[in-house]
């Protein structure tokens, strides 16, 4: 059996998921501005790797489960937007005293952090889900070896740390960096309200 039409549509599917907008995109935007590139990095390398917690689920057969079962995908998308809201009402409600500190001082947030932020608004994210469920009830086949469905994972994974990690860079770069901080806590306060619009959108999503 040839694999090679299931690996192109893996490939292209992996593209689209990476690159769409989404609340990946401002998560990681919120850590390589508020903070700094290596948080951004950080933060990539977290949703990169909470790719690894779809493709489990999916090879462990559970995507068939969650597709089919109200319960567990509503579980995980109100817990999404619950920690989507949260982090943008922190982002929100960033104190004045916080914005005028010393540029050096302002990279806070910890490695071990933003890695966190971005993995677990990663592996919470219902489009998320929805693309794996996508992927593997409908495009994988399931005489697929499971050394070809991981194979598989890892593409998406390494999409998503590539596409995130142009994002960092490019937002860090020191001639936007230096716009930024000019509106830097009207920046923060819109930043804010978008994380929590996506909570709100994603408390809204319709089951698959």
């Amino acid at each position: 059996m040839s694999y090679l039409p299931e690996i192109i549509s893996v490939c292209v599917i992996a593209v689209f998921m990476s690159i769409s907008p989404g609340a990946d995109f401002v998560m990681v935007t919120r850590n390589s501005m508020i903070h700094d590139r290596k948080a951004g990095l950080y933060s990539a390398l977290g949703i990169s790797l909470a790719i690894w917690v779809h493709v489990a689920y999916s090879i462990a057969g559970l995507a068939v489960i969650i597709s089919n079962s109200v319960v567990l995908f509503s579980i995980i998308k109100y817990l999404g937007a619950a920690y989507l809201i949260y982090i943008g009402w922190k982002t929100f409600q960033t104190k004045k005293q916080d914005r005028v500190i010393d540029t050096q001082e302002k990279a806070t947030l910890s490695n071990f952090t933003a890695f966190k932020v971005g993995f677990i608004t990663n592996a919470l994210n219902p489009k998320t889900t929805i693309f794996f469920l996508s992927i593997f009830t409908q495009v994988v086949n399931a005489d697929t070896p499971i050394l070809l469905q991981l194979l598989y994972g890892a593409i998406i994974s390494l999409a998503h740390l590539l596409w995130f990690s142009f994002v960092v860079i490019c937002l860090t770069q020191p001639a936007l960096l230096k716009r930024f901080n000019e509106y830097k806590t009207a920046i923060e306060k819109v930043v804010g309200v978008v994380l929590m619009g996506f909570g709100l959108k994603v408390a809204a999503t319709s089951n698959p």
